[in-house]
């Protein structure tokens, strides 16, 4: 097998608007269907995308023999279910973030997969991005010193009541859709877990989702900090704090695939910008899984990372409703 053969399980907007173009020419990622349980959708969207085949309904994507692997970027309460039923047609399983609603259930689907011998891996699209791979080489390189804080903002402005971030039910809400980039980021640039969370929450008054929250991650040496909207003007950034500089990535999660990114870092010497790309972090990550595949090697992130997150989102929520420290269980 020289390329992997990928299905799209539901027509989903961000694919569309940010994912199916960069994965246009790729050596190694070759986008043969896309289902949604409206064939007549799917066969518009297929043919709007040039893919080669359309499906009405999920199960039949599934049970194609040539679709090798496939991207599941489903409401949030569907991602642990279709995780099993992908691993149980033999299909490789890269599942949009949060990978589940809670841990148990993250840790359940991935052992289903694993017990299958099928890769499977959250997707955390940021990572793949040169600016991230750099920042971390800065942090562990020693130049900023001890790492002290992690600041992260990330917000939206979106109040429509269809919108699946703003059904409870759905896993909607701030620290779901949002959160858990700066939860995941943190816990990236540090290369370790954090001990116990405090949480603080406002709640829409009709949809019950979180709409702005906030969340403090104790790490011991280091502490991490966030806060998230979902009904606040766009914004992104990430802050890097330590003894000797500091490091901010400007637009660190929804970059721009055809201009650099910048990353500002000051220390006592001075002050530079360093620029690192145009890159497409999707294709990249695309690339990378299906590489994994191919070769027979372990995923570029290892599964376990995501019943890691999950895990720190759970005390999260658990801390909101309590008020105090929780710990990561």
């Amino acid at each position: 097998m020289e390329f992997v053969r990928w299905g799209i399980l539901s027509v989903s907007n961000n694919y569309h608007l940010r994912i199916h173009n960069q994965l246009k020419g790729s050596a190694t990622v070759k986008v043969l269907g896309i289902a949604s349980r409206n064939s007549a959708k799917a066969a518009a969207e297929a043919k709007q995308l040039g893919i080669p085949k359309s499906y009405g309904s999920y199960e039949a994507l599934l049970a194609d023999p040539e679709i090798d692997a496939v991207y599941i970027p489903l409401p949030n309460d569907l991602h642990a279910e279709w995780v099993k039923k992908a691993a149980d047609a033999g299909k490789h399983v890269l599942c949009e973030k949060p990978f589940a609603l809670d841990a148990r259930q993250a840790e359940e689907a991935i052992g289903h997969a694993k017990a299958r011998n099928v890769h499977v891996m959250e997707a955390f699209m940021y990572r793949f991005h040169p600016q991230w791979v750099h920042a971390r080489e800065v942090i562990r390189s020693g130049e900023l010193g001890q790492v002290l804080s992690v600041s992260a903002y990330f917000s939206y402005f979106n109040k429509d009541p269809a919108n699946i971030r703003n059904i409870l039910e759905k896993g909607g809400g701030g620290f779901m859709d949002i959160g858990c980039y700066a939860v995941s980021s943190a816990r990236f640039l540090l290369g370790m877990e954090p001990r116990r969370v405090m949480a603080l929450a406002n709640r829409d008054p009709v949809f019950h989702t979180d709409v702005l929250s906030s969340g403090l991650l104790d790490f011991g040496s280091a502490h991490a900090t966030f806060t998230v909207s979902t009904q606040a003007a766009a914004f992104q950034r990430i802050d890097v704090i330590g003894t000797d500089g500091t490091l901010s990535i400007l637009i660190p999660f929804n970059m721009y695939d055809d201009l650099p990114a910048e990353i500002q870092i000051r220390t006592g010497v001075g002050e530079r910008t360093v620029r690192l790309g145009p890159a497409g972090q999707y294709r990249l990550m695309f690339e990378a899984f299906s590489a994994s595949i191919l070769e027979s090697n372990p995923e570029p992130t290892s599964p376990s990372d995501a019943v890691s997150n999950m895990k720190v989102l759970d005390a999260l929520f658990r801390s909101e409703k309590s008020g105090i420290w929780e710990a990561i269980l």
